[in-house]
């Protein structure tokens, strides 16, 4: 496996670490002994063929499952038999690979619901059950604007998310990971059924959240060209293996990369 060096000068520090993940379906290993760490501010791309482990190792990062065997460090903090919603309080949002949205509810809605959650969270009152002051209310109400114009739906906020087109409803899924505050955003095929043209600008919108938030953002996507354009480094899985990681133009002339997923062209 290829593996350049790489140095946090140009980001941070460490911020997770992936250690020897293993997840395995009866018979099936998904995730197969899987290692690499994550750097502060980066965009970190995870690819590979349909199959190859890239979603279970989103829903181990992420607590919607538990690893057979290996850790999950956060900050130096083992997270990997925490509940979903436990690590998502500790900084860690996500969008999924099949949008999850209340389509009744308008924009404005759904990214107050999220919004709300992480102050239930994090405030006495909501450990309480009570419900946020009237002052939290308009903060998280004024929050959820800001967000929605940012992701360029400021003059829709009313309208519901099931009349969104595709490519608006995965902007509206990934202001609901923002409401969170994240530290790690993870995206799962955020360019899926996107045509050129918003592809384009979905590249220039993630890198724009990166430097505005601070963020540290890991993403799975097939479509390569916007791969290999805006991440700073790549992971690549097949059959649950990791088989290369590093700069994209490493990745991109690796041999087993190139039989595995990018092919001969």
């Amino acid at each position: 496996m290829s593996q350049e060096k790489f140095t946090t000068s140009a980001f941070g520090l460490p911020i997770l670490e992936v250690k020897n993940l293993t997840r395995c379906f009866g018979g099936l290993v998904a995730v197969n002994d899987v290692s690499f760490t994550i750097i502060q501010y980066e965009i970190f791309g995870l690819i590979g063929p349909n199959g190859a482990g890239k979603t279970t190792l989103f829903n181990l990062m992420t607590g919607f499952i538990t690893p057979s065997s290996g850790q999950l460090l956060y900050q130096g903090t083992e997270i990997s038999q925490l509940h979903p919603h436990e690590i998502a309080s500790l900084g860690i949002g996500r969008t999924f690979q099949n949008i999850r949205l209340f389509a009744e509810l308008s924009a404005l809605e759904n990214v107050r619901i999220a919004r709300d959650c992480r102050i239930k969270t994090n405030t006495f009152k909501g450990i309480l059950g009570l419900p946020p002051a009237p002052k939290e209310e308009q903060k998280s109400k004024q929050k959820a604007l800001e967000l929605l114009e940012l992701i360029g739906l400021g003059e829709r906020v009313n309208e519901k998310a099931k009349n969104f087109s595709y490519g608006d409803q995965r902007r509206l899924e990934i202001a609901r990971a923002l409401a969170l505050e994240p530290q790690i955003l993870l995206l799962d095929e955020p360019a899926a059924g996107m045509n050129p043209s918003e592809k384009k600008q979905l590249s220039k919108f993630i890198r724009n959240l990166r430097d505005r938030y601070n963020l540290t953002i890991i993403l799975i996507e097939h479509h390569v060209p916007l791969v290999m354009g805006l991440c700073d480094r790549i992971a690549v899985l097949d059959f649950g293996q990791l088989i290369a990681l590093g700069e994209p133009s490493v990745v991109r002339n690796d041999p087993a990369v190139i039989e595995a997923y990018l092919g001969n062209d």
